[in-house]
């Protein structure tokens, strides 16, 4: 009886290949799948329509390499957004900006720009504002990264429990428990080298530290609407790790302050009505 069903569903399934029809996808697959609309400006950015929706924040008890920062937490995100799909890469930070303070110059005018201080990209945001008066740029806040880097995952990373030197640029040579090791990078590299996530996003794990909009404070403890961080703080957030970090810091829920000026940028596009 049970082969006869299979049968059955086999036989259906090529009959809706030859007519040239495609089955649906499962509905973990549809949540997941990439954006179809993108906008793109003069500077050569691309940037991905992110959809609204709600997701839990932070890491599970369970993740290995956790930290207690990263309380989980219910997080519900009422508006969509467009992220860009690479760092901001030292060509278009160049052409903006006149100059290019990236700390691994060499690497050439497609690789992200690092090294920036807040002030900094505050100057660059200000500068963007200028140059395109029916576009709003700004930071993505630290929810709207965590929940863009997931897209749609619950997992340590959009790769699932494992991240490794194929799909990311960081230091392979220390994954995470039971997940092989790789090479040991020795600086950026070009953006979107990598795999994009299923929300068309690059680079979300590893290449270069990434900051955002939030004050570095602790989470709430209670689920929350469209969260902006605290009031104030000290240091700012940045996500996603670097080429030179363990495969830990690079999880989709790693928190970390901006000690120092070693950050690069992804930029949020907001259409002016």
């Amino acid at each position: 009886m049970l082969a006869s069903k299979l049968l059955c569903r086999i036989v259906a399934l090529v009959a809706l290949m030859a007519s040239g029809a495609q089955a649906d996808p499962p509905p973990s697959a549809t949540k997941a799948m990439a954006p179809a609309k993108r906008l793109s400006n003069r500077v050569g950015m691309t940037f991905a329509s992110i959809p609204a929706g709600s997701f839990l924040m932070g890491s599970p008890d369970s993740e290995p390499e956790r930290d207690p920062i990263e309380r989980q937490h219910r997080v519900t995100l009422t508006r969509g957004f467009y992220l860009q799909t690479t760092e901001v890469t030292q060509g278009q930070w160049q052409a903006v900006m006149g100059e290019n303070p990236a700390g691994f110059r060499q690497c050439g005018d497609a690789c992200p720009v690092d090294a920036l201080s807040w002030e900094q990209i505050q100057a660059f945001l200000g500068k963007m504002n200028q140059l395109e008066k029916d576009k709003t740029y700004r930071l993505p806040t630290e929810a709207e990264w965590e929940y863009a880097a997931r897209a749609g995952t619950t997992t340590p990373f959009a790769t699932g429990k494992c991240l490794s030197t194929v799909q990311a640029n960081i230091n392979g040579e220390t994954p995470m428990p039971g997940c092989v090791s790789g090479e040991f990078s020795l600086g950026p590299r070009k953006v979107a080298s990598f795999p994009p996530n299923a929300w068309g996003l690059h680079d979300m794990h590893g290449n270069v530290w990434e900051m955002t909009q939030d004050w570095f404070g602790p989470y709430p403890d209670k689920a929350i609407t469209d969260p902006t961080g605290p009031a104030s703080g000290t240091l700012r957030v940045v996500r996603g790790a670097s080429w030179r970090m363990d495969a830990k810091f690079a999880r989709s829920a790693n928190r970390f302050q901006n000690i120092r000026d070693f950050a690069g940028v992804r930029l949020v596009l907001v259409p002016r009505k």
